[in-house]
């Protein structure tokens, strides 16, 4: 069995939507698009009913693509995601997508129905993490439920931003997209909780690299 980092993710009020072939599909561009700024292990694929999966090397990256898709996606599409920490094991290949198995996934189901659960008294909870090691689990989960307050509170302009800087863009870029002064993002992004985002991913990337290292 490969150690590995596996998500779930399931769509929020799937029920509800009109057309939910075509959230499918945004949500299969998004994903797309969000891992040629961070690389998985294997693609995001979708699987039975409105979930979606994919690997990950380690819980860094898993962090860091899961933020770059909540503030990536339409307005009208939100995901729940199940982060899950350990082995993942290669059962069979199917048509849809691999078959698998190991302690990840059931991690990462835990995990999600954690976000279920929470979500009773903490609407915005969107993120969940698990894994053996109850310390890192705990500290990842406060992690994430200050995360996803902080987006689930942002206008939309003020995601678009974000999302911008996560993919690269200067302030001054992403104040030419918006039509607004630079100085106009500056105070959008300190004003909203992006910029402490921004740096708690840079510190995520620093982190990753570290550990590359040190497996070297």
């Amino acid at each position: 069995m490969a150690h590995a980092v596996g998500i779930i993710a399931d769509i929020v009020g799937s029920r509800a939507m009109a057309d939910r072939a075509a959230a499918q599909r945004a949500i299969l561009a998004t994903f797309e698009q969000v891992e040629q700024a961070v690389p998985p292990r294997r693609s995001a694929w979708a699987t039975v009913g409105d979930e979606f999966q994919l690997i990950c090397d380690n819980w860094q990256d898993a962090l860091r693509i899961t933020l770059r898709t909540q503030v990536l996606l339409p307005d009208d599409i939100q995901l729940r995601y199940g982060i899950g920490l350990g082995q993942i094991n290669t059962v069979d290949e199917g048509e849809a997508g691999p078959i698998q198995d190991g302690t990840a996934w059931l991690h990462a189901r835990d995990a999600i129905q954690d976000v279920e659960a929470r979500q009773q008294r903490l609407d915005d909870s969107r993120t969940g993490f698990r894994t053996d090691d109850d310390d890192l689990t705990g500290a990842l989960t406060t992690q994430l439920l200050l995360r996803d307050h902080v987006v689930a509170r942002m206008k939309a302009r003020e995601r678009r931003l974000l999302a911008a800087l996560l993919f690269g863009a200067t302030q001054k870029e992403a104040a030419r997209a918006e039509k607004i002064s630079q100085a106009a993002v500056s105070q959008a992004l300190h004003r909203s909780g992006a910029m402490a985002l921004l740096d708690a991913d840079d510190a995520l990337s620093i982190t990753d690299a570290n550990a590359h290292k040190e497996g070297a």
